[in-house]
């Protein structure tokens, strides 16, 4: 596979054009036209091209009369603990999650999100997805490769003109700090996504962002390695988020299962919008070249429904 010189990526503060949107109390709902394809037959080496209307800054909803007490969110918005997840809550209780890798899977995300409501098709301007840090859940599951560097799970970082589509679904706040737990070396940031048919939702949802080592080890674990070691460190991992790693095949095969089972527009966005570490080469691109082979290769039996798309 040609290789490249990496890419600088920005892991600080993030520097997209925000948007200001008033809170409301209810999410506005729009459905999916998109339906499953009839096969799983795979096409990779045709790519189709969509094209999505270029948009710099998101409509404000402060002339439907709802601020939160004039209380105006800027957006993409990092949520930094527990307590600001209650700034993009609705009034009854519900978050929408934003899933762009296994939760592309309806099935995938009811088995960790059981009680799920209004799972559906969006799209995300301003960001891509990047095979880009060690996942330890692979390991735990024996379906992690370190001896060939198939080791990577996805997250998304910013990226202007770059346009992905997700699912999106609400559950209940109370399922927050589990959330937190499951996710704990993201950073989580509120974005708001848009129909297929580029309306803006009311509500923002949250999103599993990059983050950087420095930033992991001094929020997420407070300074204490140890955490640090359970959590990575008794896997011989002492570097998460890298450029030089691969996607886990178990995992991969997963996710572009899931994304053809959306439908084509879900299908051809997920292999040519998703990144290895480089930042250059696609899934598509991959999935033909050193990745070949993954799609025909079936998971551990105890994982077949868990990883079957």
């Amino acid at each position: 596979m040609t290789t490249h010189s990496t890419p600088p990526v920005s892991v600080g503060p993030l520097s997209l054009p925000y948007a200001r949107v008033y809170t409301r109390s209810r999410p506005t709902y729009v459905a999916s036209a998109t339906s499953p394809p009839r096969s799983l037959r795979f096409s990779l080496s045709r790519r189709r091209d969509y094209f999505f209307p270029r948009k710099f800054t998101m409509p404000s909803a402060g002339s439907a009369d709802f601020p939160v007490d004039g209380d105006e969110l800027k957006f993409p918005l990092e949520l930094a603990d527990e307590s600001d997840f209650d700034r993009i809550v609705s009034s009854d209780g519900l978050i929408t999650i934003c899933g762009f890798g296994s939760l592309l899977s309806e099935r995938s995300a009811r088995s960790t999100f059981p009680d799920l409501i209004n799972f559906r098709v969006a799209k995300l301007s301003g960001f891509r997805r990047v095979f880009a840090h060690v996942a330890p859940i692979f390991f735990e599951r024996g379906i992690a490769k370190p001896e060939t560097k198939e080791i990577s799970s996805l997250s998304v970082e910013p990226c202007e003109g770059e346009t992905l589509i997700v699912t999106i679904f609400e559950i209940q706040r109370s399922e927050i700090p589990a959330f937190i737990e499951r996710e704990h070396e993201f950073r989580f940031l509120a974005v708001i996504p848009e129909t297929l048919n580029d309306l803006f939702y009311v509500n923002p949802a949250v999103i599993c962002a990059r983050y950087s080592d420095e930033e992991y080890l001094k929020n997420r674990c407070k300074g204490d390695k140890e955490i640090f070691f359970q959590r990575y460190g008794r896997y011989n991992i002492d570097k998460i988020w890298r450029d030089d790693i691969f996607p886990c095949r178990v995992y991969l095969r997963h996710c572009v299962l899931a994304a053809q089972n959306l439908g084509n527009l879900a299908y051809d966005n997920f292999l040519d919008h998703t990144f290895l570490g480089d930042r250059r080469t696609t899934i598509r691109e991959y999935l033909l070249t050193t990745g070949s082979g993954i799609m025909e290769e079936e998971p551990p039996e105890l994982l077949k429904q868990r990883y079957g798309g």
